[in-house]
């Protein structure tokens, strides 16, 4: 395919703005051309297209041909990903799966081999990668990266099977990705000396800072949960060439509603010049990875994007090699069929398998430890708190916001977990999900067992999925692909997802994205407390604690 397009080039390099014209030859850019044009205001914007430097294609609940469809209306391109989820449930089997369906649209998927399956040892996941097994992918030329380095304890005390990873990274000549939230200091400086070379948890400006200095590359990450935007986007001033823009986790919905584009808009309205904000999230990608993505130079491939404005960032044209994928707000990518991959092996519960029982059955009440869920943020707090024991078994306070958490393990019968947490808000009924990090066994949270146990059973039901039930209702979006992806229309399952995420917040949620906060509860390598299917895990001290 041939043609040519004139508009106003967004020249990052030199940081200027003039008018040109582009010719595109067979996927390729063949010339830019400036031109003289009477009226070039009324042209748009060309710039090259945006990449999400760090995200979970399955925390979108889509399959990555139908995110495809979605992100490319918001001039995304091409997207660093962490099939980190999948593998989890799966193993090599998910990993080849994503990368298969993504091979199926007109999009740059860039896969990374996950780096901890499972995360810890402290769960229990549906596979395991060993270092021979990530070394296999490593060697693909479709992988790009070692995934984020989650265990930074096995890091700082050199353990064999984590140094191997990354020394088969640097072997095939691949960024290894960090995850290190809250590690300052000699710590930070001896994880980064390890060859780790990003970090997209810091929640703080001064570990962010601290990071930059040492040398390392600071995701900006703004996602369904976790959102740091706020606290770094000032570093964008002085640190633009060292920093990404990337979600991690985002629902459907929110996908829907915007990607990248959002947190340039945001970018510049905070102060940050346009050139700045668009080599954050169009360019610095490109080159720490490694990627197959075209900047707007003559010979690189033709991905790039048209823009009305540079302050609201709305999309007119999104082209991949070419290929006109969106226009005006809408998709030109057609849905793919799918075929679903799982691992699911447990059977139904009953509301007696949900009972906390005290530790002396005639006491009164009781004290526990209480996990505090935290809007937006992935990490928790921790308290005490005394609890009412009635008939031997300890109750959750709905007068003070403390409620039932309960993991099931999903792969194979086992004694549910169980513990109590804080700042979910339900009056009544329960919210439950086979999306929970890392390991993706069922977490619920409830203010009575036969609630809980009606959530879980949905779920069991449909062989994963994200549901809510109560003593007269019951709501699922079934998510048939491990557990963890739809394999229906991105806009469906976004329509879907809006309305039992909305039903979540009517028997009383404030959280902003229930589901999504739900789905970090038994994520282990995020401090302070969590629960795993095996019990109560104090994140600090990176150990379970006793029952």
């Amino acid at each position: 395919m041939h043609f040519t397009i004139t508009a106003r080039l967004v020249d990052i390099a030199t940081e200027q703005i003039y008018p040109v014209e582009l010719t595109v030859d067979h996927g390729l850019i063949q010339s830019i051309k400036k031109v003289s044009v009477k009226e070039a205001s009324a042209l748009p914007f060309l710039t090259p297209g945006f990449v999400d430097a760090h995200v979970h294609i399955e925390s979108s609940m889509l399959v990555p041909s139908e995110f495809a469809r979605l992100a490319v209306v918001h001039g995304t391109v091409g997207t660093v990903s962490d099939p980190h989820e999948i593998a989890n449930v799966c193993g090599l089997a998910g990993v080849w799966f994503m990368i298969e369906n993504g091979h199926s649209v007109p999009f740059k998927f860039n896969f990374g081999a996950p780096s901890c399956v499972p995360a810890t040892v402290f769960e229990t996941a549906g596979a395991v990668l060993n270092a021979a097994d990530v070394d296999l992918l490593l060697a693909r030329k479709e992988i790009k990266y070692l995934s984020e380095m989650m265990n930074f304890p096995g890091v700082l005390n050199q353990d064999p099977e984590v140094m191997a990873k990354i020394t088969s990274a640097q072997k095939h000549q691949k960024p290894v990705d960090g995850h290190a939230p809250g590690l300052r200091g000699d710590l930070a400086a001896q994880y980064i000396s390890a060859g780790i070379s990003t970090d997209h948890e810091c929640f703080t400006a001064e570990e962010a800072l601290e990071k930059l200095l040492l040398g390392m590359k600071i995701l900006i990450r703004e996602g369904s949960a976790a959102k740091n935007f706020e606290a770094l986007v000032g570093l964008m001033n002085d640190y633009s060439g060292q920093m990404m823009f990337c979600s991690d986790d985002k629902h459907p919905n929110s996908l829907v509603s915007g990607h990248i584009n959002q947190l340039c808009a945001r970018a510049v309205a905070a102060g940050v010049a346009v050139f700045k904000v668009l080599k954050t999230a169009c360019i610095n990608p490109v080159l720490h990875y490694g990627l197959e993505i075209g900047m707007l130079k003559i010979g690189d491939p033709a991905d790039f994007i048209l823009l009305e404005d540079l302050q609201d960032f709305k999309v007119l044209q999104t082209y991949i090699n070419g290929e006109l994928v969106a226009a005006n707000g809408e998709t030109r990518i057609k849905s793919q069929p799918v075929d679903p991959i799982n691992n699911f092996s447990c059977l139904k519960t009953v509301s007696e398998d949900f009972a906390f029982p005290a530790a002396i059955s005639s006491a009164e009440k009781q004290k526990v430890l209480v996990i505090e869920a935290l809007d937006g943020q992935l990490i928790t707090n921790k308290f005490k708190t005394e609890l009412i024991v009635k008939q031997g078994f300890i109750q959750p306070d709905l007068k003070k916001d403390i409620l039932k958490i309960c993991v099931v393990n999903r792969y194979r019968q086992a004694p549910v977990a169980k513990g109590f947490i804080k700042n979910f808000g339900l009056k009544s009924g329960a919210l439950a999900s086979s999306v929970a990090h890392d390991s993706h066994n069922i977490v619920v949270v409830g203010a009575d067992d036969e609630s809980i146990c009606k959530a879980v059973n949905m779920i069991i039901s449909t062989q994963g999925g994200i549901s809510c039930a109560g003593s007269d209702f019951e709501e699922i979006l079934p998510l048939p692909v491990a557990g963890l992806m739809s394999v229906n229309d991105g806009y469906q399952v976004a329509e879907a997802y809006t309305g039992i995420d909305a039903r979540a917040k009517q028997i009383g949620s404030k959280l902003s994205a229930p589901f999504m906060t739900l789905s970090f509860m038994a994520l282990l390598v995020i401090p302070h407390l969590k629960l795993s299917d095996l019990g109560l895990f104090d994140g600090d001290k990176f150990e379970l604690l006793e029952a």
